[in-house]
């Protein structure tokens, strides 16, 4: 599995895209070892494709673009306004609420952190943000989108690790919202060294407010009918992606009526490119996730872990370790296929519940978006907003440890993460 490695690394690092660098990574590792069918590799690849739950990934992202080309991008950016518009820092804390409210839209930080920086970079420097500030804080924003029904990283997780993708939803709704705390408090406590006013001179009427909230309440049940949904056994994890799309089709053509001809083909366009994507990433995983079963790599890691330490906390806080260390080379959504077999089981084995250990799993994993040298959430905004990354890297550690605080609340206190779950579907 070394050569494996080593071949996947050169390549990433030479600028290979990264599901063909892990597909022939993992051919590698077969041609190393020539007593394995050659066979193998095409029917792990096809095989892959064919897991049923997979359906919810396709579905969640059309049922997302709907709802983004339907007209609702707008009136979430309002109820933002309304209930941030007040606080120090202007529209980085419109930004942020955006982002938890966009949670249940999108799915996706990449998306969220893209489209974000469209609607309100341009506006942030017009308005005196340092450019590296503006684009540090819709970044880091966007970490919340995945932790919001229905997240893409919690749909990975729980197909390749046979976890409840239901509980899962509910398990990141809480820590959610911490986050969203955390970085509304980093955003007022460096705001004041731009110089940055609040948003809104006078304190929101009820009547914006009741109309912000009518405006946005279409996205706001979106992720509450999911959960009910799984919940009361309406829905597998599947059935509820066809009921997303369905949900975002009703909502822009009838109650927005912003959904038309134009908007669908963009919609279904955008949606094509973003499942092929997804989906061959997964194909040719499998090929390389061959090669860590056969040579019992989650077994060695688990031995020399639990080696060193039995305790569930050092566990977890090292399993984030080395995810944050993968991560500076590698995407969140590759971590999560590759790494989720090797370390679940370890999980397992110490004693911690699989969907705690999915929250900070996939917090961990989705935190290699923000950071260089391959973080894809920063280089979009970066990228829309032609900030250097250095400027972006020198405005971003206030936002890292609000976030990496949280982390650490969510692995010492398991209920942070559990208690929702519990509640909706039992111990």
């Amino acid at each position: 599995m070394t050569l494996a490695l080593v071949v996947f690394l050169v390549l990433v690092l030479i600028g290979m895209p990264v599901a063909f660098a892990i597909g022939i990574a993992g051919m590698a590792f077969f041609l190393q070892h020539p007593e394995l069918p050659i066979s193998i590799p095409i029917q792990l690849t096809v095989s892959a494709t064919q897991n049923f739950a997979l359906l919810a990934i396709p579905l969640f992202i059309i049922a997302g673009n709907f709802l983004n080309h339907g007209g609702l991008t707008e009136r979430l950016l309002q109820l933002a306004l309304m209930l941030t518009g007040r606080l120090r820092g202007g529209l980085a804390q419109v930004s942020v609420a955006m982002a938890t409210l966009m949670g249940g839209v999108s799915g996706s930080c990449i998306a969220d952190a893209a489209m974000q920086s469209r609607m309100l970079g341009p506006e942030m420097v017009k308005r005196g943000f340092p450019r590296g500030y503006a684009a540090a804080v819709l970044s880091w924003g966007s970490i919340l989108t995945p932790l919001i029904p229905p997240g893409i990283g919690f749909i990975l997780y729980g197909t390749v690790g046979q976890v409840s993708i239901g509980r899962l939803f509910a398990a990141g709704v809480l820590p959610a919202l911490l986050m969203w705390a955390a970085l509304a408090a980093a955003i007022v406590w460096s705001a004041g060294r731009h110089g940055l006013q609040p948003e809104l001179a006078h304190r929101p009427r009820p009547r914006e407010v009741g109309r912000a909230l009518v405006g946005g309440l279409w996205a706001l049940l979106f992720p509450v009918l999911l959960l009910a949904g799984l919940r009361f056994g309406v829905f597998t994890p599947s059935e509820i992606g066809a009921f997303a799309v369905v949900y975002a089709v009703a909502v822009g053509a009838f109650a927005y009526r912003a959904l038309g001809r134009r908007a669908l083909r963009a919609a279904l366009e955008g949606s094509m490119g973003d499942i092929g994507a997804v989906m061959f990433l997964i194909a040719l995983s499998a090929i390389f996730g061959y090669g860590i079963v056969f040579e019992r790599i989650p077994e060695l890691v688990s031995a020399a872990i639990l080696g060193a330490t039995r305790d569930p906390h050092l566990i977890l806080a090292l399993i984030v370790l080395l995810v944050l260390v993968a991560g500076t080379l590698i995407d969140g959504s590759i971590l999560i296929v590759m790494l989720t077999p090797i370390f679940l089981p370890l999980a397992r084995d110490a004693g911690i519940d699989p969907v705690h250990f999915g929250v900070v799993f996939v917090i961990a994993a989705t935190l290699s978006n923000f950071t260089p040298p391959v973080g894809s959430a920063m280089y979009a905004v970066c990228s829309i907003l032609r900030c250097p990354v250095a400027e972006y890297t020198r405005a971003s550690p206030a936002f890292l440890l609000a976030i990496l605080a949280v982390t650490l609340l969510v692995i010492a206190a398991p209920g942070v993460a559990l208690a929702l779950p519990e509640l909706l579907f039992g111990p």
